[in-house]
């Protein structure tokens, strides 16, 4: 147990307390919770973590300017220390299992209840009582010529991963959205120099007071490009062909959960669009679970690992509470008088 495995292996045929889609630190900080209250657990990931752009991430106590892949790579090696199998593969689809047919005499198994089928691209499926999906989300950036080459770099997103770095140097704001004006008023804390390219925005007078106000400066002009030289962001060019010198700029990208196993499994959804859960992650569906950004887009490394945890000791708990009611189930049925 707790091999990473590109295929399932001889694991198809068992049938696990918990299935974790995605090994993010939100389903790894799941399996790890989970692994050390001796549950059997495996989590699938597709390798495809949201972050991989980014060279460091912050804001984590203990763990402030690590690289995003050794992080992952670190919570791989201690959730194997529990047993837990990490698979290297694709979930297609998840679906609620058939009930089965009761032996005669019935006697529930402890593993009754909520359970579900994970189906693995390539065929192989596992079995699973519960299920958790941390599949996270994906940025959706506006398509503007030299942006996406540069995003994770010196083209930014959150002040507070990323502004610290850029401190003090001359930084620009993206205007592709509502959300743009905040954000410049915001960085000015981190910088001087700070400029909004309204690009398609329409100021009001109260923002444009604020701006100016905050000694943010606004230049009006649809955004062509980016432009970068050497591997480096060196500012962005306008339709008159103006290019504002920037080292970093900063965009606020539309959040796309990646959600479609959850809304297979027709778990409800906010006015927003995004999955209902509780504080723990309880979906609207008994047995499902889902954590970190596939929940909330405003999740960072840390908040999404502490939402793991979370679910893992509401998870643990419903089990325990299925587990305890099939056993006086079992005791009943045996006709066992009750202890004096």
């Amino acid at each position: 147990m707790g091999e990473t495995a590109g295929t399932t292996g001889n694991k198809e045929n068992e049938r696990y307390d918990v299935v974790v889609v995605g090994a993010g630190a939100a389903g790894l900080n799941t399996v790890l919770v989970l692994g050390r209250a001796r549950r059997r657990v495996a989590v699938v990931d597709a390798g495809e973590p949201r972050n991989a752009p980014a060279a460091h991430l912050h804001g984590y106590l203990s763990r402030d300017g690590m690289p995003p892949a050794a992080l992952l790579a670190v919570g791989r090696e201690e959730v194997a220390r529990y047993g837990v199998d990490l698979i290297a593969a694709r979930v297609e689809h998840i679906e609620a299992a058939e009930p089965a047919e009761p032996a005669e005499p019935a006697e529930p198994a402890e593993s009754d209840g909520p359970g579900f089928v994970v189906h693995l691209a390539g065929g192989p499926v596992l079995h699973a009582r519960r299920v958790v999906v941390a599949t996270g989300l994906r940025d959706g950036l506006p398509e503007l010529p030299g942006l996406a080459e540069r995003w994770g770099r010196d083209v930014l997103h959150c002040p507070y991963c990323h502004a610290w770095e850029v401190r003090d140097r001359p930084l620009g704001v993206l205007g592709t959205g509502p959300a743009a004006v905040g954000q410049a008023l915001l960085l000015r804390q981190w910088s001087a120099d700070v400029v909004l390219l309204a690009h398609t925005l329409v100021l009001t007078d109260a923002e444009r007071e604020r701006l100016a106000a905050r000694e943010v400066r606004v230049v009006e002009g649809r955004i062509v490009r980016l432009v970068s030289e050497d591997g480096r962001l060196r500012g962005v060019e306008l339709a008159n062909g103006q290019v504002v010198p920037r080292e970093a700029v900063f965009v606020f990208p539309q959040p796309v959960p990646r959600d479609a196993l959850l809304f297979g499994l027709d778990c409800a959804r906010e006015d927003s669009g995004w999955v209902t859960t509780d504080r723990t992650g309880r979906t609207s569906l008994p047995g499902v679970w889902a954590v970190g950004n596939v929940a909330d887009p405003r999740a960072q490394v840390v908040t999404a690992a502490g939402m793991g945890a979370a679910a893992a000791f509401a998870l643990d708990h419903d089990l325990a509470a299925e587990e305890v009611e099939r056993a006086v189930e079992r005791y009943r049925a045996s006709g066992a008088a009750l202890p004096a």
